[in-house]
């Protein structure tokens, strides 16, 4: 398979069933462009992790720390984090039992937010004035998918409206892509209110949410897919689709690596470690898609 796809030579590849791997992608290319589709989570899987040694800002990151937010208002959101977060990735605990706790943080997150009087307008220049960064290879990624017609599909627990944002000032927000995120409410003075149902956290992006979005009826003939993500609750994304018949899921192992490595190995195909690029993802887009 390195032959058609040198980029899984790389050091930051992982993959615990290779011959099942190589079975997967020989039938995405075989089942052809027509019956291909990508989801993909947004924070940390097609946005960056890190950079130089620092933490790359996620879309909620983007916000709570930009001039919009009282330094009151940092804090607080930072006292959540701190608290939900060391929740949100122990392998020690059950999903039921992070579920209600997502909700609540996500909720609280979105109050404090609320009260900060955000204004529509300022969403752009909080984008620009970030450290939010694509990983590298997006062009690529983007282009590639945007040229053959495959629908990309992000479904992410963090602001739509920011994300979308970083998306279009990296000039790759083409027709192909459809999001489904968390989108504020603004009133008629673009002063935001509230945000909009249903919310999604880390651990509901199943068809729970999708109840009633035509998007994946619509594609009912897409029945390969390949499955982007960095956390566990990312392997659900695809379980709104009718029938699949091939996924291959790609996990990018961020944080944490040695003590998560078991457990990514396990449920992902793919797993890149501490791999802040598409490089692979790229690989096999152009493998697939090449006569």
């Amino acid at each position: 398979l390195c032959l058609q796809v040198p980029e899984l030579e790389k050091a930051t590849v992982r993959i615990r069933q290779p011959e099942r791997v190589r079975e997967i992608i020989q039938s995405l290319r075989e089942q052809g462009v027509a019956k291909l589709q990508v989801i993909s989570d947004f924070d940390m899987t097609l946005s960056r992790f890190g950079c130089n040694g620092r933490r790359c800002p996620t879309s909620y990151n983007i916000l709570d720390t930009s001039r919009v937010i009282s330094e009151d208002g940092k804090q607080k959101l930072k006292d959540l984090l701190h608290y939900y977060y060391p929740i949100e990735i122990d392998p020690n605990r059950t999903l039921e039992e992070k579920c209600p706790l997502m909700v609540e943080w996500w909720t609280r997150a979105h109050e404090l937010l609320v009260q900060q009087k955000i204004h529509k307008g300022d969403i752009a220049q909080i984008v620009r004035e970030s450290e939010a960064m694509l990983r590298y290879g997006h062009g690529d990624f983007f282009d590639q998918l945007h040229e053959n017609n495959i629908p990309l599909f992000i479904f992410s627990a963090g602001i739509g409206d920011v994300l979308e944002e970083i998306i279009r000032q990296a000039n790759v927000f083409y027709s192909n892509v459809n999001v489904v995120s968390n989108y504020m409410d603004f009133n008629d003075d673009g002063v935001l209110t509230h945000f909009k149902e249903p919310l999604i956290h880390t651990y509901n992006k199943n068809n729970t949410v999708l109840q009633g979005t035509e998007y994946f009826q619509q594609l009912s003939t897409r029945t390969s897919i390949i499955l982007l993500g960095d956390s566990m609750g990312d392997l659900t994304m695809a379980d709104g689709v009718p029938s699949v018949e091939n996924i291959l899921k790609i996990g990018f192992l961020n944080d944490k690596v040695e003590e998560r490595r078991g457990k990514y190995l396990d449920s992902y195909d793919i797993v890149l470690e501490r791999d802040e690029t598409l490089d692979v993802v790229n690989g096999i887009l152009r493998y697939i898609l090449t006569e």
